[in-house]
Parts: C-alpha cells; sequence; structure tokens
C-alpha cells in the first residue's frame, strides 16, 4: 500500500497491484503528456500532466463507487478503468487527437492490449471488462465516461486549480452524493444544482481557457506541423500513444520548412494572428459550422490566401470544438419520474441556446498581413448563411413591393 499526495484531493490511497500498473512504461508516459497541451503559454502554471490527472480520477472514482454500494470486486474494476482511461492520449493530449483517425478512448484499448498492462490486468481481471468500461458500457463506464463522469469533476477541478481560472471549481463532494443506480446512473433531485454549476463550470472555462482565443491560435500551429509530418510519414498517427511531448517537439526542432519555423515561432512565442471572425449565434444555422469537411477547409484557405497575396503555409481557417455540454442529457430522478436536467432546469435550458455565444470560426495569419483583412468577407468563401437581424425582417415586411 502507497500513498501519494495530490495538489487537488490530499493523500490518494493506491494498493499493491494499482502501483504495478502505474510503474508500467506506458503509464509513466503520462508524465510528460501536458493535461491542456500548449495552454501553459497562455496561463504558465497550467503544467500539470495526464499522470495526476488519471490518479485524481481513480480517487474520486473510488468515492463513487462507495456511494452506489458497490462490491469490492466492481471498484476494483472502477479504479482501476478510472486510472488507466487516458492512456491513448497522444502528444499535448486534445490537441494531436483532432488531427488523427482514432480516439484516445480507442488507442487506450489498443495500449493496453500492446503492452505489460494487460498481462497485469489478467492476473486479477476479464480484460473484457475493463475494455467494456473504458468503453463507456454499463454502469461502470457511465462512472468513467458519462453525463456527470468522474473524470470530468477531476478535469475541471485540476485544470481551474493550474490555470487559476476560478470558473471550474465544482461540488463534487455533493454530486457524487447524490448519484444512484437505477438500471442507469442517475441524479437525485438534491444533485440538481450541483450538476447546473457543474455545467456553468464548462460552459465559462470553455472560452476562459480550453477554447481561449490564444490557445486555439496555439493549437492551430502545432496541428499544421504534426499533419506535415503524418503527411510525410515521419509520425505514424496509429501509433501516436507512443510519442511523449518532449518526443515530437524533438522532431519539429529537427525538420526544416514551415514545420521548423511553425516550432520557432511557438518557442519564443510569435504567434499568428487571429484577423477574421464570425461568432456561431450569427448564424442561420451554427451546425453547419461543423459540417465543413477538410476538402472546405483547405480550399477556402487556398482561395483567401490567393486573394489576399498571402502564404497559403501561414493562413489558417479555424472550426472552433462542438459545444457538446452533455451534462444537459443527465438523466435526474423528479420524484415521479426520470427527466433529463434540461427538462427540469431553467438554467440549463438558458444555456442549451447559449452555448453557441462563446464560440467561433477563426482566420489566423501572420501579424503583418493583417491589414489586408480590415473590409474581408467570410461570407465570400463558406456556404454559411447569416442568421437574419430583427431590423432586416422588420424592413423586409414593412416595405411595399414595387408594382410593374
Amino acid at each position: 500500500m502507497k500513498f501519494i499526495r495530490d495538489s487537488i484531493h490530499g493523500n490518494l490511497q493506491i494498493n499493491d497491484f494499482e502501483v504495478k500498473l502505474i510503474d508500467t512504461p506506458p503509464f509513466q508516459r503520462l508524465r510528460r503528456i501536458k493535461q491542456l497541451g500548449f495552454t501553459n503559454l497562455i496561463y504558465p502554471g497550467a503544467n500539470h500532466t495526464r499522470f495526476e490527472h488519471s490518479i485524481g480520477t481513480m480517487h474520486l472514482a473510488s468515492q463513487l463507487a462507495d456511494q452506489l454500494g458497490l462490491d469490492k470486486h466492481k471498484k476494483s474494476i472502477l479504479r482501476v478503468s478510472a486510472l488507466l482511461h487516458d492512456l491513448g492520449h497522444g502528444p499535448f493530449s486534445h490537441v494531436s487527437e483532432a488531427v488523427i483517425p482514432d480516439s484516445h478512448e480507442e488507442l487506450t484499448i489498443k495500449v493496453i492490449r500492446e503492452s505489460i498492462i494487460s498481462d497485469i490486468l489478467m492476473e486479477k481481471f476479464d480484460l473484457e471488462e475493463i475494455e467494456a468500461t473504458l468503453k463507456g458500457e454499463g454502469v461502470l463506464g457511465q462512472a468513467i465516461s458519462g453525463e456527470i463522469d468522474v473524470d470530468r469533476m477531476d478535469y475541471l477541478l485540476r485544470d481551474s486549480h493550474y490555470t487559476g481560472v476560478a470558473y471550474g471549481i465544482i461540488d463534487v463532494e455533493r454530486l457524487i452524493q447524490n448519484i444512484k443506480i437505477e438500471d442507469d446512473l442517475i441524479l437525485d433531485k438534491k444533485g440538481v444544482p450541483a450538476a447546473e454549476s457543474t455545467l456553468l463550470a464548462r460552459y465559462f472555462m470553455y472560452p476562459s481557457v480550453y477554447q481561449h482565443h490564444t490557445t486555439r491560435i496555439v493549437n492551430s500551429m502545432f496541428r499544421r506541423c504534426l499533419k506535415i509530418l503524418i503527411g510525410e510519414d515521419k509520425i505514424d498517427p496509429k501509433r501516436i500513444y507512443h510519442y511523449d511531448d518532449m518526443d515530437i517537439i524533438t522532431i519539429c526542432r529537427r525538420e526544416t520548412g514551415l514545420v521548423s519555423e511553425m516550432i520557432k515561432r511557438l518557442d519564443t512565442r510569435k504567434l499568428l494572428k487571429r484577423v477574421a471572425t464570425i461568432r456561431l449565434n450569427e448564424l442561420e444555422d451554427p451546425e453547419r459550422i461543423f459540417k465543413i469537411t477538410e476538402s472546405e477547409i483547405i480550399k477556402a484557405e487556398s482561395e483567401i490566401a490567393e486573394d489576399m497575396n498571402i502564404d497559403p503555409d501561414y493562413l489558417i481557417i479555424d472550426v472552433p470544438e462542438y459545444p457538446a455540454f452533455d451534462e444537459m442529457k443527465t438523466q435526474v430522478d423528479s420524484g415521479d419520474s426520470i427527466v433529463k436536467l434540461s427538462d427540469i432546469s431553467s438554467l440549463v435550458r438558458a444555456l442549451r441556446d447559449a452555448r453557441f455565444n462563446h464560440a467561433d470560426l477563426c482566420i489566423y495569419t501572420l501579424a503583418e498581413e493583417s491589414e489586408k483583412f480590415k473590409k474581408f468577407n467570410f461570407y465570400d468563401y463558406l456556404d454559411l448563411p447569416r442568421k437574419i437581424k430583427r431590423h432586416e425582417k422588420q424592413l423586409c415586411l414593412t416595405t411595399p413591393k414595387i408594382k410593374d
């Protein structure tokens, strides 16, 4: 038995079997994977890693198992699955995930199967039980990857702590105390205020941290490097889980041309500049943004670069992350029936309608080229119908038709 002192949860107890898993090379790699990618260029304290997040998630999974009254075996499955849930993350976490074909959940299972971890797990568990939980199947899977899960609870608290952004502080104890099993994991109605608070926390952490405009610029620059390296077969995207952050940075620094230039810019924080943007709430159909194909983006980038007389390598169109906020779908025991959180909370319904307020489609380019975009019209290059403004609607209704 060992104890790890965690900056968020205090002393965390780890048994000998879990220590064996932690001491494997695939898990130790997580020490070298930053939780928030390049966000430390915006918030200097954001240097925490997937390693401590994974152990913190296991700790919360253990608390939830006790609340649910799980037997010893199921509690062990839940703890181990929470510990291993991020093994498949590539360098800089979600930053690299956007340009590889498989999700980190799929790659996590691949890591387990290909490494010594599977041998260790089979000493105590049926491997399929662990894999099913990691895929989000059943009640145990919902605890790791559901609407309000222990993974989300830990990263909100941890990201808030290390960035210094207070929006992510949530009442984890209250949430866990009000989660119960009725076929699925559901929330007692007494936990609704805590669930609302969690949703608000994520809503405000998006523009402040996860989708901060400078974070998105930095991430876009790195992804352009990664796409080039993958396109030139210098990195195997199917084995991205073999690399850590410094591996990729070192590879980039050894390159020439655009990759080398972009990494130098990241090293010296000489970043591209946001020169054009469209707020999604200005569009008639905000969902259309997330249906834009890679080929449409490349075509628009090429056309804009040509029209503006800019090197196309230094022009990036960045689509925001989809603001899903799955917490809205949380099942709540209202006393009479099981309903969704959004059905009983007017606050959640308001957030559902407001989720596109902060998200925007952006163009980044060299700072010295920004003057060229003063009269730029994004709508000329992408099929994005605008929302008709109220005064325009009124004009359409009141202006008399001219007879022939």
